[in-house]
């Protein structure tokens, strides 16, 4: 059976960040769902490309999911703000499964109230507020602690994805 992976999208994500790892999933055999607030039937990125969900947040339960990814853009100030959301990632994270954020994602970790005592990285704008919420911040292309993979920019795209499909292949 294949591993199900929600990939957040709101406004504003980040075009690099969002299709990237969603399109290597595909690549890898394993179901990537878009998977959506419920605010809009479309989502557009920061550059003007459009996104339709695939599901809403309203519509799945986190235990039918292996992992979640959140990419980065500004999408994550809007999608922290959805207490399914948070509720999901946190879940899903304390059940020991893939959670993964790149750029700005890790501000839905900070909502999720994940991050204590974790180790972290992130785009610099927002590591104060991944050290107020009480995680130890990497100035790395990627950081594994345990089921959370966390990576810095787009730059990081090809290793954040080797290291997502390596842990779901070890799985």
């Amino acid at each position: 059976m294949s591993k199900k992976i929600a990939v957040l999208v709101e406004d504003l994500y980040h075009v690099i960040e969002m299709w990237v790892p969603y399109y290597r999933l595909k690549e890898e055999g394993y179901e990537a769902l878009l998977v959506g607030t419920g605010s809009a039937s479309k989502y557009h990125s920061k550059e003007g490309y459009e996104a339709v969900p695939e599901v809403s947040i309203k519509d799945i339960k986190s235990d039918d999911f292996d992992g979640v990814i959140i990419p980065g853009g500004f999408a994550p100030d809007k999608l922290r703000r959805y207490s399914e959301i948070t509720q999901f990632v946190n879940k899903l994270c304390t059940d020991g499964k893939l959670t993964a954020s790149i750029c700005h994602g890790p501000w839905v970790l900070v909502s999720s109230n994940v991050l204590k005592g974790r180790k972290v990285t992130c785009t610099s704008a927002i590591k104060d507020d991944i050290i107020n919420a009480g995680a130890e911040y990497l100035d790395k292309e990627v950081v594994i602690d345990k089921n959370l993979i966390t990576s810095r920019t787009p730059k990081d795209i090809p290793v954040f994805c080797r290291e997502i499909i390596d842990f779901l292949q070890k799985k």
